[in-house]
């Protein structure tokens, strides 16, 4: 059975301000379809939001949601276009190549050959949920967590915003110690759990869909001596207060899915919580902090 094809889409705005107000409305009206929205910012400070659809949206609806939110202006910019499925797979695999990040490699089955046996080989196609290894963020993750290996062995590690699945994934395979990967997407939930079993990491990776430290897992596997969390810049610093009362003393934190100019304010967010930067790292404009809670 071929793929069905996306429907797509497009449009900008100016700030975050602007790209919180549309998503929200966005979501509400179309949560219960098969739709999702998605808002990333740009190197110039401006926002590219997308929306995919499983089936043709109503173009003229959508105008006037935006309008309503945006303005009349913004309304006019909206681009739409179908995807074929097959086609993004297929140029996806041909693009990615194995990704060294210190002991770890990702890599997609094409390439699982060419994995030297001296090196963790973590297994991640392309797929809906975030993080086959080839963004700097990823890969600056995976670079301090090699890092923190060398000096210290966590026993109580969390994967916050797990995407995929590869941070969490990375540290069971080092630690072969049990892992809890969080997402607050369905589909990166299941993705995730499907690349542990991949990967022969199921039995220490466990994947819950939560918000934030919402659910009682987190307190349950916790007091955590590693955090693993790739997410946006806003959220990190909106979860510092909650993530350090889950910390345990000592504990290091890795925090990534920052732009490099972001990185002051995520830093003062959780200085001013105790923990105290260690290493930053800067990969094609983006930033992988690495933090210890003192104490």
């Amino acid at each position: 059975m071929q793929p069905s094809p996306t429907h797509r889409a497009n449009f900008s705005l100016p700030n975050e301000a602007a790209a919180r107000r549309v998503v929200d409305v966005l979501t509400e009206v179309f949560f219960e379809g098969d739709a999702a929205v998605a808002a990333f910012e740009r190197p110039d400070g401006q926002w590219d939001v997308t929306l995919h659809f499983a089936e043709a949206p109503d173009q003229e609806l959508l105008r006037e949601l935006v309008a309503t939110s945006a303005g009349n202006d913004i309304a006019a910019t909206l681009v739409f276009d179908t995807i074929e499925a097959k086609d993004w797979v297929k140029a996806s695999l041909e693009d990615l190549v194995p990704v060294p990040a210190g002991r770890f490699v990702v890599h997609g089955s094409h390439d699982r050959d060419r994995v030297a046996q001296n090196k963790l080989a973590i297994e991640i196609e392309a797929a809906l949920a975030f993080g086959t290894g080839h963004h700097g963020t990823t890969r600056g993750c995976l670079l301090l967590l090699d890092h923190v290996l060398k000096h210290a062995r966590p026993k109580r590690v969390l994967d916050l915003g797990t995407g995929t699945g590869v941070l969490g994934i990375a540290a069971a395979k080092a630690l072969h110690r049990a892992v809890l990967a969080s997402d607050i997407d369905p589909p990166s939930v299941r993705v995730a759990a499907e690349n542990a079993a991949l990967n022969e990491a199921g039995q220490y990776v466990r994947v819950i869909r939560a918000t934030g430290f919402a659910a009682p897992d987190f307190a349950k596997s916790g007091p955590f001596d590693l955090v693993l969390a790739n997410i946006l810049a806003n959220p990190l610093r909106q979860l510092a207060g909650p993530m350090v009362q889950h910390l345990a003393p000592r504990a290091r934190v890795i925090l990534s899915g920052l732009l490099t100019h972001q990185a002051p304010a995520v830093i003062a967010a959780y200085r001013a919580r105790g923990l105290v930067p260690l290493r930053h790292l800067r990969i094609e404009g983006w930033s992988s902090l690495l933090l210890r809670k003192m104490g």
